[in-house]
């Protein structure tokens, strides 16, 4: 199926025009946003954690330490939503009221399973390092045994799933169209720096291509 089947809990209600639930649109947030934030409740206390994902087919991932609050209570079948946000740029109105930001961002609801198998343990972990900077799994050392003890990967189904996107200029009041101030978007990109080596590198390794020509996939939605 190329959507997603909005349910009461993702069926957006607020302008309701900006929802996607396009498959190809969910995925290429999730695979161009560089990180994810997990929400979950412990104990009537929610908690918001900021974490690395990866996604692979309809299928997202997430790990960290085998010990980590995190990962301790998630991996036991609590409810979760994961949310993936990418700041496309700031929109200036003419009022205060209407500025806003252009964004597109993915929401996930459900509940974890820890990744058990050890071959799709591995093939989460190389996801999620080829997620960050892809080629980079394939020149590192891999896992030990004793690492992969200490870490816990738990599988998120992408099934109840939505987008939510703005694109386009500020959208003021017509009377305020006359105002003598500057209104537009001022769009913005994560932009890598130049790379800083390791000090203790060797000189005789070079920068690989996926470092000096890094850069996040990018496929932003026409705009609405």
């Amino acid at each position: 199926m190329s959507q997603f089947t909005p349910t009461e809990r993702t069926t957006l209600h607020r302008m309701p025009k900006r929802a996607a639930y396009d498959r190809a649109v969910v995925h290429a947030i999730l695979d161009e946003g560089l990180y994810c934030h997990v929400g979950f409740t412990v104990d009537d206390q929610p908690y918001v954690i900021p974490t690395i994902h990866a996604r692979l087919d309809d299928r997202l991932y997430v790990h960290g330490s085998s010990a980590s609050r995190m990962l301790r209570n998630l991996k036991q079948g609590v409810q979760m939503c994961v949310t993936v946000t990418i700041l496309d740029g700031l929109v200036l109105a003419r009022s205060a009221f209407h500025h806003s930001m252009n964004y597109r961002s993915a929401l996930v609801l459900g509940m974890a399973h820890e990744v058990i198998d050890p071959q799709e343990k591995y093939d989460a972990l190389k996801a999620v390092v080829d997620h960050v900077a892809p080629q980079r799994w394939d020149e590192v050392r891999w896992p030990n045994e004793q690492e992969l003890k200490a870490t816990s990967v738990l599988r998120l189904p992408l099934e109840e799933v939505s987008a939510k996107i703005r694109t386009g200029p500020p959208l003021d009041d017509e009377e305020d169209y006359q105002l003598s101030c500057w209104a537009g978007e001022l769009p913005l990109r994560l932009t890598p720096q130049m790379p800083v080596a390791d000090s203790r590198l060797a000189p005789t390794i070079a920068i690989p291509s996926y470092v000096s020509a890094y850069q996040r996939p990018h496929h932003p939605k026409e705009s609405s």
